[in-house]
């Protein structure tokens, strides 16, 4: 029984005084003695209250004998303090073939619904998957105090749940697993907030379910990009963003397997470099131990380093960091970069055969093994299927500028295609040759990077290629300078201070084999695999110009 704090009662006959015997600081004898009265008051009022609650502890475990059923678990519980052995299933590998079954769950309480005080139902999520639970009052399981526990809870809280599953009459339409969950026992693990800044529920929401609502004058709450990307938190909990990471994962695994069966070598290279890597003012600056450096832009000349010190092809995925003010919906300040460099036998199109190779494999593994990931993404965000060639479809720069003119769009043949000019030549293209995924190779050599190789037959223009999704830009790729005097004038030539990356032209100097290769961002990709909007979509954390939390 709990007991009130201990009043001091000699308060009641001696109040306090000062040094030379008179009362303390302005506390009269009858101030301290009224004082005291309020203090064995309050001590008797939280004694009562004490017992009463004891009682009814014991009362209700007396009334109750499931009460060891359900409950918060106390803390010291889940500070690793023992090994049960008890096994866990996934909420997504729930089916019929498990009728009758008793399992042990864990995941979110993502709806709570009361029908009396003697049933309830718990839709429970997982990751993507949600299931069923129903708590109904039986002779040998559930009570009256169990449900309205489970009532309490707030949505969004940890939970443990034990229970038999069990197949429904009709089709459940309120979670992703056709069967019923028959619970035993309910734990709470952690208590979410009662008011949460942002419903799933509401994040979750289709564009379909909009426009059916503003069709029918009903009035739902949009989550904007700002809102989600503050609690991103909560938001990443939507199937559709549970989604896309795992498409993420998937892509960047297969550009790691695919490549390390073409005996590319992973390796991992600096991102606090001296000098910039791609030339321009577009770079994190930054003091290294008094040394002026910045954060690297990609890891091109390093991997063309490595080219040199003799591995014949390479690969990294890692962070790039780019300083632009972009504030557009397919630029970030940093991103994941999935970088790889060859050597290159007699052409640069040895390149380009990896690029249509990998891209074609990781499209097709996602279409035929992601199907779950892709439908969630399209309930909420819905799409087209990439369409793409087995042969990935090659155009030069000419034949792109043809085109486009054809189209009345006049663009410079020397100049780089403006995010209006790639757009449209997506539309030709795939209005002319059925796919969106494309490559065009023999860009001018004025709009490329100083270390790319000119062409034999032409110095205006590069053997260089990008390669679009969606009529945009997703990879830059090209033959590399590996001539250390010329690449040293077309380092000048650029505006690039030499001194800063003499390391690097030196690598060349030990002799180089022709070499080529090329870097893809991976948020892009799934960005326009998708056909979403935005590449904060696909960024766990963006980092924009205006965004540096959470």
């Amino acid at each position: 029984m709990a007991s009130a704090p201990p009043v001091d009662n000699s308060l009641l006959e001696n109040p306090p005084v000062s040094e030379d015997g008179s009362e303390a600081a302005g506390i009269s004898k009858k101030q301290a003695k009224k004082e005291a009265m309020k203090a064995e008051k309050l001590r008797k009022k939280q004694e009562a209250a004490a017992a009463v609650n004891a009682s009814a502890q014991i009362e209700s475990l007396e009334l109750d004998p499931h009460a060891g059923d359900y409950g918060d678990i106390p803390a010291e519980e889940l500070q690793s303090k023992a090994v049960s052995g008890r096994e866990w299933t996934a909420i997504g590998s729930l089916n019929p073939e498990l009728a009758d079954r008793t399992v042990l769950l864990r995941g979110n309480a993502q709806t709570i619904r009361p029908v009396s005080k003697k049933m309830a139902f718990l839709v429970v999520r997982q990751s993507m998957s949600t299931v069923q639970c129903v708590l109904t009052v039986g002779k040998d399981y559930g009570s009256p105090q169990m449900v309205k526990f489970a009532t309490s809870l707030s949505r969004e809280s940890i939970v443990d749940i034990e229970g038999s599953v069990s197949i429904p009459k009709d089709p459940i339409k309120g979670a992703t697993q056709q069967v019923e969950i028959q619970v035993r026992k309910l734990y709470c693990v952690n208590r979410a907030v009662s008011n949460l800044p942002i419903n799933i529920e509401d994040a979750a929401r289709s564009e379909r379910e909009f426009e059916k609502a503003e069709a029918t004058g009903e009035q739902l709450v949009r989550v904007g990009q700002d809102t989600r990307l503050n609690y991103r938190v909560l938001d990443l909990r939507t199937p559709a963003n549970q989604a896309t990471f795992r498409i993420q994962c998937y892509v960047e695994d297969i550009f790691r397997c695919f490549l390390r069966s073409e005996n590319f070598v992973g390796i991992h290279t600096p991102k606090l470099v001296a000098g910039s890597s791609e030339g321009g003012a577009a770079v994190f600056k930054l003091d290294y131990k008094g040394q002026p450096a910045c954060l690297a832009q990609s890891p091109q000349l390093y991997k063309q380093m490595a080219i040199c010190g003799g591995f014949d092809r390479v690969f990294e995925v890692g962070s790039v960091f780019r300083a632009e003010d972009s504030y557009t919906h397919r630029h970030l300040c940093e991103f994941v970069g999935l970088d790889a460099e060859m050597e290159i036998k007699e052409h640069y199109e040895e390149v380009m055969d990896i690029v249509d190779r990998l891209f074609v494999a990781m499209f097709d593994y996602l279409n035929e093994n992601c199907k779950k990931e892709l439908e969630a993404i399209d309930r909420q965000y819905p799409f087209e299927s990439l369409k793409y060639l087995r042969k990935t479809l090659r155009l030069t720069f000419k034949e792109g500028v043809e085109m486009l003119k054809a189209a009345g769009l006049e663009v410079d043949p020397l100049g780089d295609l403006n995010t209006e000019a790639e757009r449209k030549l997506g539309r030709l293209v795939f209005d002319k040759y059925g796919t969106e995924f494309y490559i065009l190779h023999r860009y001018p050599l004025a709009v490329r990077p100083f270390y790319t190789m000119p062409c034999p037959d032409d110095p205006a223009y590069s053997n260089s290629f990008d390669v679009f999704i969606r009529g945009e830009e997703i990879i830059s790729g090209a033959q590399r300078v590996h001539l250390p005097e010329l690449l040293t004038s077309r380092a000048e030539a650029c505006g690039i201070d030499v001194k800063t990356i003499s390391s690097y032209i030196d690598s060349f100097r030990y002799g180089a084999p022709p070499h080529g290769g090329f870097g893809v961002g991976l948020e892009r990709v799934v960005m326009l695999f998708c056909a979403l909007n935005n590449i904060r979509k696909t960024s766990l954390f963006p980092r924009d110009p205006q965004r540096l939390v959470p």
